[in-house]
C-alpha cells in the first residue's frame, strides 16, 4: 500500500541528503511507533530553527552519536506535526512541501495552514 500525501497524490520524497524521515528513508512516512508524527515535510529557515532550539529541540546541533547531521536553514527535513504546528501559531513556520507531506498530517493541522506555507512550485 503507497502512502498518499495531504493532497491526495502518492507520498513523494521529502530529502536524501540530509536523510530525513522517520525511517530514515528520505520520506515522510509514519507508522504506529512514531509517537512525534514526523510528517511534515518542511524547508527549515533559520528562525524557525531558533524557535525550535527555543523550544526545547536543538535541530541544529550535529548528534552524530544519533546519525544526525545537525540542520542548515534551506535543508528539507520531516518535522513533527505538532512542532509545525506550534511553530505556525508562534508565527515561526517553515515552508511545506505538500506533495511529500503524509496525510496523517491532517490529524494535527488543517490542510488550509499547510497550503498556505506551501512551497512555491
Amino acid at each position: 500500500m503507497t502512502a498518499k500525501n495531504v493532497i491526495g497524490g502518492e507520498l513523494a520524497p521529502c530529502s536524501f541528503d540530509p536523510l530525513t524521515g522517520w525511517h530514515r528513508d528520505g520520506c515522510c512516512n509514519t507508522d504506529e511507533m512514531d509517537r512525534g508524527l514526523h510528517t511534515v515535510c518542511a524547508v527549515v529557515t533559520e528562525e524557525f530553527l531558533a524557535f525550535s532550539r527555543q523550544v526545547g529541540n536543538d535541530l541544529s546541533t550535529p548528534r552524530p552519536e544519533f546519525g544526525f547531521p545537525g540542520l542548515n536553514p534551506g535543508d528539507r527535513w520531516c518535522l513533527c506535526a505538532a512542532r509545525w504546528e506550534e511553530a505556525r501559531r508562534a508565527g515561526f513556520a517553515p515552508e511545506v512541501v505538500l506533495d511529500a507531506t503524509h496525510e496523517k498530517t491532517l490529524e494535527v493541522t488543517l490542510l488550509g495552514h499547510l497550503q498556505a506555507h506551501a512551497v512555491a512550485d
